[in-house]
């Protein structure tokens, strides 16, 4: 069996989890749902994401658990019972083993926590797509991403706000980024409660890149005022106000990621923001692009400004 077909296994349960998070789950139905015994589909499931099915449960149980604590008033046992926890006490011990906080206490005060994201094993089946197919060009151009696709482009105003984020060393993609930082840090900007859109991972332009430090990073917008705690390892540097250039492609299968960021890229290149009066602006603001999910196609970011 090989790690492919494992990752493949394990998405088709990790799936099936997500719609019955709040109901009993058995390693028979999670079998039943990838085509295995349930021993075979225990063994294919902790091959691709490192962890057994009923641990990565009850992590994903804890994590949505984490954000219902965070975004709603209600309480702590209520939200135990929902999460199909037995009783306060057994939460209780979960919830701070998982995140090193009660819950009480962190619907209170909602710090930055590392959530348990569900994409650890369609990280890997992407990865060994992305090695089994012809990589692309350096502009992204492929086989697949030349043919002419519906491209939406919209223009955006960004307020003055703050970009909290953790730099690399050298990176200047996702996927070196991931392999000097790691991906642990979007699991944690996902838990900003004051985020003022959701993670992205961006391209800084020259003046905001710290020397020995990367030029791709990982971050969230929060407002001027954020207060809470800064994660160990990132820092709040401010953005001023900025016009920014959206440009999002057609839905696309989840496996087809490259072909889908090529499309954009290939589109931009020949894109002139002139006939809309603008024009590009590198320096004005980060380029970013948004979490690929291929149901909404993708999505990337670039700074204009209008001509005068």
């Amino acid at each position: 069996m090989s790690s492919l077909e494992a990752a493949r296994a394990a998405t088709v349960m990790q799936a099936y989890i997500e719609t019955k998070l709040r109901e009993p789950i058995t390693l028979r139905e999670l079998a039943d749902a990838a085509g295995y015994s349930p021993w075979h589909a225990a063994r294919l499931f902790k091959e691709a994401t490192g962890v057994t099915p009923f641990e990565y449960i009850r992590s994903r149980r804890l994590t949505k658990a984490a954000l219902r604590l965070r975004d709603e008033d209600t309480r702590v046992i209520d939200v135990a019972l929902d999460f199909v926890f037995d009783s306060h006490e057994g939460f209780t011990r979960a919830f701070s083993k998982e995140f090193g906080i009660s819950p009480k206490r962190y619907s209170r005060n909602t710090p930055p926590i590392k959530l348990f994201m569900p994409n650890r094993a369609i990280d890997t089946w992407n990865y060994y797509h992305k090695e089994e197919k012809p990589m692309s060009n350096k502009n992204g151009v492929t086989g697949q991403a030349a043919q002419t696709k519906a491209i939406f482009v919209q223009v955006v105003e960004r307020p003055a706000r703050k970009l909290l984020l953790m730099r690399g060393k050298k990176a200047e993609d996702y996927f070196e980024y991931c392999q000097e930082v790691g991906c642990d840090i979007f699991s944690i900007l996902c838990s900003i409660k004051e985020a003022l859109y959701e993670p992205v991972g961006l391209w800084l332009p020259e003046h905001l890149i710290k020397p020995g430090t990367s030029k791709y990073v990982q971050g969230v917008e929060v407002p001027l005022d954020y207060a809470n705690e800064i994660p160990e390892g990132c820092e709040l540097i401010e953005l001023p106000p900025c016009t920014m250039m959206v440009f999002q492609g057609e839905p696309y299968d989840d496996e087809n990621f490259e072909e889908a960021i090529g499309e954009i890229w290939v589109h931009v290149k020949r894109f002139d923001p002139k006939l809309y009066g603008y024009d590009w602006d590198p320096e004005a603001a980060p380029r970013f692009q948004l979490a690929p999910m291929g149901y909404r196609g993708y999505i990337e970011a670039y700074p204009v400004r209008r001509i005068k």
